[in-house]
C-alpha cells in the first residue's frame, strides 16, 4: 500500500462528522481531532508554524526552496475535514479493489448491500484501476479526506525532497463545510496565498469554477389543536399544511430530476405533529436570478396559506450560504489557465463542468481570495457507495506539485 493511501485510512478512521444546529464552531468537537492529528504531522515534517485555532482551522506555511525568487507567487491549498450527514461517518471499513474487474462490487454480504453495475454503469470505466470503497453502512470520507491526504502528501514531498524548487505554499483545512459554514471564521491574514484551489472535486480532469447559489428555507407551521373526537371546525392539523405547502411546488423540480445547470428545492427534512410542523428546504441555482425566483416562490405558497388559513400560520426564513464564484474567479483568468496548462501538461484532459453543490473555495473567493475546486480523485459523495480511485488520487497529487513548479518556472521565464 502506498503512502497516499496509507495517509487516507489514517485520515478517515477518524470520526470529522459535522452537525446541523449546535449553536457551536466547529458544530462538532470531534473534527479537532483530526485537525490536531495534522498539525502533529505537518511539525513532524518541519513544517514550524502549523497551528490549529479555536475554530478547528488548521493553518501552515510551506516555506519557499532556498535561492527561489521571491516574487514567484505564493499559492495555496485547502480542504475541509468534516464529512456529511447522510450517513455515519464512523467505523469505517474501508477495502483496497486491486485491479478492479469491472463487476458488480459486494459491499457487505451480511447486509446485501451491493455496488450494482447496472445502477450505476459509469463504474465500469474504472475497469483494471485500483479503487477504496466502504462497507455500505457508512460513507468512506473520500469527500474531502482524499483531498486531505493528497495537500498532506505533497506538504511531506516538498519538506523532504529538495530538488524540487518552489515558492511559498500555504495549507488551510477547514470545518463545517458539509453544513455551509467552513469559512465564517477563516482568517485570511493566516491564510493568505496569491491564489489558491480548493481540493474538493470527483473524477480525473474536473475543475470547477461555476458552482450553485446556496441557501436554506426554513418553515414553520402552526396548527390549532383540538379534542380529535370534538375536532370538526376547530382542528388545523400542521402536519396535513406542510403535505399542503409542500405539493404546491413543482415536483420536477428536485434533485432526482434535475441534471447540469438546472436548480432545485430539495425537502430536506420534515417534521410534524397537529400543533406544529417544520420543515427544511435546500435551494440551489447556479443563476441568481433563478435562485432568488425559487426564494419567491416558496414565500408566494407562504403568502397563499397565510391567506387562507390566517396570518401566522405559516412562516419562511431563508438563509443564504454560498454563493456562484464564477465571475469572481474570471477577474483572474490566470487561476484557471494556470490549472488547465498544468492538467494538459501531465496529459489529464481538463473538464470544466457546472459544480452542482457548493465547495469552500466558493466562500473563500467571495472573501477576496481566488479559489476555484479542483478534482480529488473521488466519486458517489454522499453515498453508500462512495469511492476513491487511487491512480486518480496520485494524479490529484501530481497536479499539485506542477501548479506549485510551474509558478517558479512562469516566473523565471518573464
Amino acid at each position: 500500500m502506498n503512502n497516499l493511501v496509507e495517509r487516507f485510512y489514517r485520515y478517515i478512521a477518524i470520526d470529522t462528522q459535522s452537525a446541523r444546529g449546535t449553536g457551536t464552531f466547529p458544530s462538532t468537537e470531534k473534527q479537532k481531532n483530526l485537525g490536531k492529528l495534522l498539525v502533529k504531522e505537518l511539525k513532524e515534517m518541519g513544517v514550524e508554524d502549523a497551528e490549529m485555532d479555536r475554530y478547528g482551522t488548521v493553518y501552515a506555511t510551506i516555506p519557499a526552496s532556498e535561492g527561489v525568487d521571491p516574487t514567484v507567487p505564493v499559492i495555496g491549498f485547502t480542504a475541509h475535514m468534516d464529512t456529511a450527514l447522510e450517513l455515519p461517518g464512523c467505523n469505517i471499513k474501508p477495502r483496497l479493489i486491486e485491479n478492479y474487474d469491472g463487476k458488480d462490487i459486494i459491499l457487505n454480504a451480511e447486509k446485501n448491500i451491493i455496488f450494482s453495475v447496472d445502477s450505476y454503469p459509469h463504474i465500469k470505466e474504472y475497469t483494471g484501476r485500483d479503487i477504496i470503497v466502504c462497507d455500505g453502512t457508512t460513507l468512506l470520507g473520500a469527500d474531502d479526506k482524499a483531498g486531505i491526504a493528497e495537500i498532506m502528501e505533497v506538504a511531506h514531498t516538498l519538506m523532504t525532497d529538495s530538488s524540487i524548487r518552489h515558492g511559498k505554499v500555504k495549507i488551510c483545512f477547514t470545518c463545517d463545510e458539509e453544513i455551509g459554514q467552513s469559512t465564517e471564521h477563516l482568517n485570511l491574514d493566516k491564510f493568505n496565498p496569491d491564489f489558491a484551489y480548493s481540493m474538493d472535486g470527483g473524477e480525473d480532469g474536473e475543475f470547477y469554477y461555476d458552482n450553485f447559489n446556496c441557501g436554506t428555507c426554513d418553515v414553520s407551521i402552526c396548527g390549532k389543536v383540538a379534542h380529535t373526537g370534538y375536532a370538526k371546525g376547530q382542528m388545523v392539523n400542521a402536519s396535513h399544511l406542510a403535505m399542503e405547502f409542500h405539493g404546491m411546488l413543482d415536483p420536477l423540480e428536485v434533485p432526482a430530476n434535475t441534471e447540469g445547470r438546472q436548480g432545485f428545492i430539495h425537502l430536506f427534512s420534515i417534521t410534524g405533529e397537529a400543533g406544529s410542523a417544520n420543515m427544511l428546504y435546500m435551494i440551489r441555482d447556479h443563476e441568481l436570478d433563478l435562485y432568488h425566483d425559487k426564494q419567491q416562490k416558496l414565500r408566494r405558497i407562504a403568502d397563499f396559506m397565510n391567506d387562507k388559513y390566517g396570518i401566522g400560520t405559516v412562516d419562511v426564513s431563508f438563509k443564504d450560504t454560498m454563493y456562484n464564484m464564477r465571475d469572481k474567479i474570471m477577474e483572474n483568468p490566470f487561476v484557471v489557465e494556470n490549472a488547465i496548462n498544468a492538467m494538459r501538461e501531465l496529459g489529464i484532459e481538463p473538464r470544466i463542468i457546472p459544480v452542482r453543490g457548493g465547495v469552500d473555495g466558493a466562500e473563500i473567493t467571495f472573501k477576496g481570495l481566488a479559489c476555484p475546486n479542483l478534482f480529488t480523485g473521488s466519486d458517489r459523495c454522499h453515498t453508500r457507495t462512495e469511492y476513491a480511485c487511487v491512480q486518480s488520487m496520485e494524479k490529484s497529487y501530481q497536479l499539485q506539485l506542477k501548479l506549485i513548479t510551474n509558478c517558479v518556472d512562469k516566473t523565471q521565464s518573464l
